[in-house]
């Protein structure tokens, strides 16, 4: 098992080191050369019990850390116009998730990792979504690339789009209720104005504050769609209850800042380790075969998030 827990750690070490260099995410760096080495080279039988241990109780652990970043108080600290459009927002696309993926048919749980994740907060909404949903560790690796692919090109293009026939509250609630992670949502802003960015990144941490009631509803839809296979989905596994009791201490009662960074350093860590042992088990083949519907079925989740998002402000006159 160590040698398999160790070589996760190195990828996940040099992807984090890696990453400060290049401004990239290390997550999905993490992933990328995982992916890469286990197609690369074909990894004795000895590290699957490692493989396996940091990509299934890493990630667990990972997923409790993060609960010490959700504070329901970003969320109410929103105005009720800008609280409509994220609640219905994130409830459309989710719904959106359920209808398309019976429509066209998206592999196994991809589509629902990239729903969920496009809906929330990017790559932490799939890992924690991950373990209730798949069974195959590949649809993972598939939802984060293209989550993450969308998140970037939406930073890039939607201030170069936007910037010039939107307000600056009109373009914060944008940023902040679309784009798939903080990253995107502070890059994007802040490239516009200071003032964007920080109001977007508010908006952005409002609907973070919404995963945990997220997982919980999507859960039980997702729980009677695949009824067939997940007849304990509703009976929630230990590292979520975990999760869902520290958000809610953490909304409520002030924690010394010390232990929200050091918790928020070791999710990520945990989650980079978790995200390099999957990747050694992604094969090309099926990132390629999967990939590409998934990148259709992204695409399209994105732009109805987008419309929805102009819709209800254009309603809500914002």
């Amino acid at each position: 098992m160590v040698k398999g827990v160790s070589l996760s750690l190195a990828i996940a070490v040099s992807a984090l080191l890696l990453s400060n260099v290049l401004g990239f995410n290390a997550i999905l760096l993490a992933l990328v050369f995982g992916i890469v080495l286990g197609n690369a080279f074909k990894l004795p039988e000895y590290f699957n019990l490692g493989i396996k241990t940091a990509s299934g109780r890493f990630l667990e652990v990972a997923i409790i850390l993060m609960a010490f970043s959700i504070d329901y108080g970003s969320f109410l600290k929103l105005g009720w116009e800008t609280i409509i459009i994220v609640i219905v927002t994130i409830s459309a696309v989710l719904l959106m998730t359920l209808w398309l993926g019976k429509k066209m048919n998206c592999p196994s749980s991809a589509g629902l990792l990239v729903g969920f994740g496009t809906a929330i907060c990017g790559s932490a909404a799939i890992a924690a979504l991950a373990p209730s949903v798949s069974k195959d560790k590949s649809d993972i690796g598939i939802s984060m690339a293209v989550v993450n692919l969308y998140g970037l090109l939406g930073m890039i293009l939607i201030p170069f789009i936007t910037q010039d026939w939107l307000s600056d509250i009109q373009n914060s609630i944008l940023l902040g209720a679309s784009l798939h992670s903080v990253g995107n949502v502070a890059g994007a802003g802040f490239a516009m104005n200071d003032a964007i960015g920080e109001m977007a990144v508010t908006v952005k941490l409002g609907r973070v504050a919404l995963l945990t009631p997220a997982l919980l509803i999507f859960g039980h839809f997702t729980a009677k769609k695949s009824a067939s296979h997940t007849t304990n989905k509703l009976n929630l596994p230990w590292y979520l209850v975990t999760f869902i009791v520290i958000s809610i201490l953490v909304s409520i009662f002030p924690f010394p800042e010390e232990i929200l960074s050091y918790s928020k350093k070791g999710s990520n860590f945990l989650l980079a380790t978790a995200m390099a042992a999957i990747g050694l088990k992604v094969s090309f083949k099926t990132l390629l075969n999967s990939g590409k519907k998934g990148l259709v079925f992204g695409a399209i989740l994105f732009a109805v998030q987008l419309s929805i998002i102009m819709g209800l402000m254009l309603v809500l006159a914002t």
